[in-house]
């Protein structure tokens, strides 16, 4: 059986390929925005991504850059450095070295020590191994002259140790070494070239008829030690190494030790009631 098919009007032909048209046209759009939109967001993720690395990087380096001032300080800051033991400890001391008063790397005397025109001679100042002048006449005349004051009162002086040479003061050192002990004879015997006996201006003196006493400190209790005490700065000598002055002296007490200064020198040392390094300032 034959049919006619219907025609078709124009107006839905055009509706129906304005349709497909704008379909298009819309699906291309859409798809330019979704291409777009993608990009951006990937765009977003990296620069999110960049920015949190540089933070990374810049807290990093803040973080050096504190360690950095905190090490960097003491360098800027002298007061501030850490204190280094071991560099403290291998610094070589600037103190010479001193043992029982002596100076361990003393060199000998090639001449005799004047300080404010007075000869000086203790344990870090020592005299030549030469010097070999014998009693000084000067102070041999004086300690006369105080010994006979001192007969007109009923005391009879002895001058029983002067003058001493380097070569015997030696011996005598050795002597007291051998029988007390090295430590023990600094204290009341000087090494050879520190020994003010050298000088020739140095007396050791007792009372005669009370040898037992004599190189004790007991001689110091006795009316003719007591006798000294006050009167021998008339005379030019003064007690060379004092009751409590052993840290200054470098020797004990010795009640018998005197020596000679020229002069109203000792007069001058006796009233200021100090031993004659302090009174010349001698450290």
């Amino acid at each position: 059986m034959n049919s006619k098919q219907k025609k078709k009007s124009p107006i839905v032909v055009i509706v129906s390929i304005s349709c497909v048209l704008l379909i298009a046209i819309l699906g291309s759009v859409y798809y330019k925005y979704y291409i777009a939109q993608s990009s951006v967001l990937q765009n977003d993720a990296k620069n999110e991504q960049q920015s949190e690395e540089t933070n990374e990087v810049d807290e990093t380096n803040n973080v050096d850059d504190s360690e950095s001032s905190v090490t960097e300080l003491p360098e800027d800051n002298p007061e501030k450095k850490p204190i280094d033991s071991t560099t403290e400890t291998e610094q070589p001391s600037t103190e010479p070295e001193v043992v029982n008063g002596y100076l361990v790397e003393q060199q000998p005397a090639t001449e005799p020590t004047y300080v404010k025109g007075v000869l000086i001679v203790n344990k870090k100042i020592p005299l030549p191994a030469n010097y070999n002048k014998g009693e000084d006449p000067t102070a041999v005349a004086a300690f006369e002259k105080m010994a006979a004051a001192a007969k007109a009162e009923g005391i009879e002086l002895v001058a029983f140790s002067g003058f001493r040479s380097y070569e015997y003061q030696t011996s005598l050192y050795d002597r007291y070494v051998a029988k007390d002990g090295k430590d023990a004879a600094d204290r009341y015997s000087a090494r050879p070239g520190y020994s003010e006996h050298q000088s020739g201006l140095a007396f050791d003196i007792g009372e005669k008829g009370r040898e037992d006493l004599w190189l004790t400190s007991a001689f110091g209790e006795t009316k003719a030690g007591q006798w000294l005490v006050n009167n021998a700065h008339k005379y030019g000598f003064i007690l060379r190494y004092p009751l409590g002055k052993e840290d200054i002296t470098g020797f004990m007490y010795e009640s018998w030790h005197f020596r000679y200064l020229d002069g109203d020198l000792a007069t001058k040392v006796y009233e200021a009631g100090v031993t004659l390094e302090e009174y010349l300032g001698i450290e």
